[in-house]
């Protein structure tokens, strides 16, 4: 089933005006996306950010909504941070849900716990930090839901943990792939748009992308969501989590093994031997696209199969790019609770 979702109409129109009862909770639609594009252009921003010890990491969160409630773990990607999600975090809090918000391993205050650890962006180890997370934490089962990386880590949970996963809600929908696969080649126009991804092979790179970190991230922002307004305070809230000591080895690592020009670790073998048989996801799904997407992403049609649950498509329309939790926040929201049986 395919949804198509008009943002730009249901904010500034009304067409969402009304209550709509969702999950555990009633949200005023209206009133939320009014509050959500006035504090999108402010400096909101979650509390105090917690820390705990979770498997190689020290994972810092953001957490909200009640201790007792069904969990949503959000996971962000690159070059974003948690704020992906500051206007998200409350409507999902509203509705009941124990939202936890982990900064990905290279960002914010999330540091390694030895210097002996490999500085591993391989996907394996970004599903695996966050598995480490949900036992820490005591939590047995959460919607995972994310976009671009936290798509990708998402998608790897719900194929290789179900049991841990309630529903899943993925941007860009499948992303699960293999270094087999990424060297592939592409046609010349999809090779182009993957330009970062030759440029992090280089050492140039990895020194360009050190030095103009704040840059770059800034021109990565625009390019993949070219119709998204934000202003220059947004961005620098955001920014703060890309001077974490070990961004940008995880930036390129994470690139480099994709092309397979680097290795990963021996103890995530298994899981990438499992991923590279792009695994069925049976967890109930939904999968969403900014119309307005401007980063490299699959059409919804090349992987409708890979999910065999129950599941959903939605097209949110308005101008909505890759950041889609910040830029349509209600309507990935509501994807959250849809997806867990809300609907």
């Amino acid at each position: 089933m395919k949804q198509i979702i008009d943002q730009h109409r249901r904010r500034f129109l009304g067409i969402a005006a009304g209550t709509a009862a969702v999950g555990l909770g009633v949200i005023d639609l209206a009133r939320a996306e009014t509050e959500t594009a006035r504090s999108s252009a402010t400096s909101a921003s979650f509390g105090a950010i917690e820390q705990i010890n979770a498997g190689v990491l020290d994972v810092g969160y953001a957490e909200a909504g009640p201790t007792t409630g069904p969990v949503a773990i959000l996971l962000h990607g690159w070059p974003y941070d948690i704020h992906s999600f500051v206007d998200v975090a409350p409507i999902l809090a509203q509705a009941g849900y124990r939202v936890i918000i982990p900064y990905l391993r290279g960002y914010g205050s999330t540091h390694f716990l030895s210097s002996e650890t490999p500085r591993n962006g391989e996907p394996a180890a970004l599903a695996s930090d966050i598995i480490a997370l949900m036992d820490a934490l005591d939590i047995k089962k959460a919607v995972v839901a994310g976009f671009d990386w936290g798509a990708r880590t998402a998608d790897i949970i719900a194929a290789l943990w179900p049991e841990r996963c309630r529903a899943l809600v993925s941007v860009s929908g499948y992303l699960i792939s293999s270094q087999a696969a990424g060297n592939v080649p592409l046609p010349p126009a999809a090779e182009l748009q993957w330009w970062y991804q030759f440029y992090f092979a280089t050492e140039r790179g990895r020194a360009g992308y050190e030095k103009y970190t704040h840059d770059f991230a800034k021109l990565i922002w625009k390019l993949a969501s070219p119709q998204w307004k934000f202003d220059d305070a947004t961005f620098d809230r955001s920014a703060k989590a890309f001077e974490n000591k070990d961004h940008v080895a995880i930036t390129t690592h994470n690139y480099r093994w994709r092309l397979g020009l680097a290795k990963g670790e021996a103890k995530y073998e298994e899981i990438e031997k499992k991923l590279a048989a792009t695994p069925v996801i049976d967890v109930p799904t939904i999968t969403m696209e900014g119309d307005a997407n401007g980063a490299p992403h699959p059409d919804p049609s090349a992987y409708a199969k890979r999910f065999s649950g129950r599941y959903d498509y939605r097209l949110i329309t308005g101008g909505i790019g890759h950041n889609l939790p910040q830029e349509a926040p209600q309507a990935f929201a509501k994807a959250v609770i849809d997806a867990d049986g809300g609907a």
